[in-house]
């Protein structure tokens, strides 16, 4: 197998409606001891797939969006793996290369009391080999959102490449583009990340960061001050785990909505399905403060599950409670019902 990107498949849509959404990155196969049990003692591991950009495509799918993922997987079983299970949420995978030199990424979770560690295994991986002419097909033009994170840029400076035209020579006219700053530690420390981040962030259009990234890169947790810092995206959405998300729009007075109350069973991956819901909302065109909603609700999804993605509730399920009173609403005995 080459390279390449998928191009039986590719050929048979390549007349198909454009996506409305392209995210780009890279996914892993995941293992994960059973809930609550130390990674040191399980005697069983479940396997999954994980990836930021892949899990935003996945939830954007479910919701009735176009999504596409773009990545770079190995040709080996887990590649295909990953393939199959993004596939599987409704995502348009034909655009992942394959390459026969390199291996698919790999983490694993270790469930502890107060949170979870992550293991990567992701070193030299065929994501990591993507560069800055990864984003140059022809079938993602007319895309109304190009997705982005800030994992991609610590990958390889070939990965920092291709973020860095992301953002500055608007491969995909046209495209709004949205950036997680997702910082990972493990990946890169913040003395390192920061200016990288900030930089990026604001040149693009729309940002998510959580308050405790911020504080930790830039030293404030402050939405307006974290305003301050990234003044050119149109929007910046922060976010405070379980007590609100604030975005500060250009020009317009701050919007808070604060979290719905949750049983949290596994924080991972609740940013990614935050990040989904408000995408959503901006491509229905709903105002500030219903696209905050919709994140929230998504986002509830993720926690409630072990996995970095969840199933979702019909949209009559979002929609009755984005356009009712928000107090703000409890999920803990009815989470994710229609």
């Amino acid at each position: 197998m080459s390279s390449e990107p998928r191009e039986d498949r590719a050929a048979a849509s390549a007349g198909s409606t454009p996506a409305e959404v392209v995210t780009v990155g890279e996914s892993m196969v995941m293992l994960c001891p059973p809930v609550g049990e130390p990674l040191e003692h399980a005697e069983r591991v479940t396997v999954s797939v994980g990836g930021a950009e892949s899990n935003v495509a996945g939830y954007l799918a479910r919701l009735g969006h176009r999504a596409t993922w773009v990545s770079r997987i190995g040709d080996d079983p887990f590649g295909r793996l990953v393939v199959r299970h993004v596939a599987a949420t409704g995502v348009d995978v034909d655009l992942v290369a394959v390459d026969p030199a390199a291996p698919t990424g790999l983490y694993v979770k270790d469930p502890g009391p107060t949170a979870t560690a992550v293991h990567y295994y992701r070193a030299g991986s065929a994501a990591s080999r993507m560069d800055g002419d990864t984003l140059a097909h022809p079938r993602l033009a007319g895309a109304r959102v190009l997705h982005l994170s800030g994992i991609t840029a610590a990958l390889s400076p070939s990965c920092r490449e291709l973020i860095e035209r992301a953002v500055t020579d608007r491969p995909l006219p046209g495209a709004l583009v949205s950036f997680d700053v997702n910082h990972r530690p493990r990946l890169w420390p913040a003395e390192r990340a920061a200016p990288v981040l900030r930089d990026l962030a604001d040149r693009s259009d729309l940002v998510f960061v959580g308050q405790d990234e911020a504080y930790a890169l830039w030293g404030t947790s402050d939405p307006a001050a974290v305003r301050r810092l990234l003044p050119g995206p149109q929007a910046v959405v922060v976010k405070d785990g379980a007590v609100c998300a604030t975005v500060l729009v250009r020009d317009t007075e701050p919007v808070v909505v604060p979290a719905p109350r949750v049983s949290v069973v596994e924080p991972v991956g609740a940013g990614d399905a935050f990040a989904a819901g408000y995408l959503a909302g901006l491509l229905r065109d709903l105002d500030p403060t219903r696209r905050l909603r919709l994140g929230h609700l998504v986002a509830a999804q993720a926690l409630g599950s072990t996995g970095d993605s969840a199933p979702v509730p019909p949209w009559s399920w979002f929609e009755r409670l984005i356009d009712g009173p928000w107090s703000p609403p409890d999920l803990t005995a009815a989470h994710g019902e229609g």
